[in-house]
């Protein structure tokens, strides 16, 4: 079994070298991937130091900000590539526990796709101001209110695919990025029949560093559950009608 744990960076300095230490000391078949967005901070730089002893780490360096979508995608295909039976995406900030991470690789066991939830027993969110958690909150009931998903968060961003989930999805066509990015990869997921699996998690906001949320990133999320929504009809009524042809 070989997993990689796929971590976006920008200006991540004060936290990289430490979470890698700690995903690391988790399971011998966790391996990091880093992908970079060329951090002005030396963030890559760093990753190539550590990554220089240890087989274990790889690094991606990108031009610039491309985008969490972007870099997830790249680095899916990247750790496909690389041989990964599993893979998991996780925040380099500390906010996802690496503690939790063997726990995904006993849900897995049994499920395509696990996902790290903040909403499945209550909530169990740290250090957020009242209004980002009930944007959050709202959010995830409005998503699930659209596409049909039974899943207690649809945005969260700590999750552990099989291979085989990534492979069947058609990384190519998923455009999305930021909090629509985990909804579209959820959906497509379930549209292919695969299983879902959560667990609960706590979600302790930033130790380090600056949040990543913005209006854009919102207005994406709520035009892409509809996208979603009527592309999947469309789809249904298509093959519906071959199928009579």
């Amino acid at each position: 079994m070989k997993a990689t744990v796929v971590i976006p960076t920008y200006n991540e300095s004060e936290n990289i070298e430490r979470l890698i230490e700690q995903v690391l000391a988790q399971h011998t078949s966790l391996n990091v991937l880093v992908v970079d967005d060329n951090s002005p901070d030396g963030t890559g730089g760093i990753v190539d130091r550590i990554a220089a002893s240890n087989p274990r780490i790889k690094v991606i360096h990108r031009a610039g900000k491309l985008g969490l979508g972007s870099a997830y995608r790249e680095g899916f295909r990247f750790a496909l590539d690389q041989g990964a039976d599993f893979v998991i995406e996780m925040d380099a900030d500390f906010s996802h526990d690496p503690a939790m991470l063997p726990a995904f690789l006993d849900k897995i066991r049994d499920y395509d796709l696990v996902i790290g939830s903040r909403y499945l027993n209550g909530v169990s969110v740290v250090n957020w101001p009242i209004r980002r958690l009930m944007l959050s909150y709202c959010a995830n009931v409005y998503a699930r209110l659209v596409t049909g998903l039974r899943i207690s968060d649809c945005t969260g961003g700590f999750k552990c695919f099989r291979r085989e989930v990534l492979e069947a999805i058609d990384l190519g066509r998923v455009k999305s990025d930021g909090y629509s990015f985990q909804i579209e990869m959820n959906f497509r997921c379930v549209e292919k029949g695969f299983r879902v699996g959560e667990i609960p998690i706590i979600f302790i906001d930033r130790h380090a560093g600056s949040s990543k949320m913005s209006k854009k990133i919102i207005r994406e999320a709520v035009w892409m559950v509809w996208k979603l929504k009527i592309g999947s009809l469309c789809r249904r009524i298509f093959h519906s009608g071959g199928s009579h042809a």
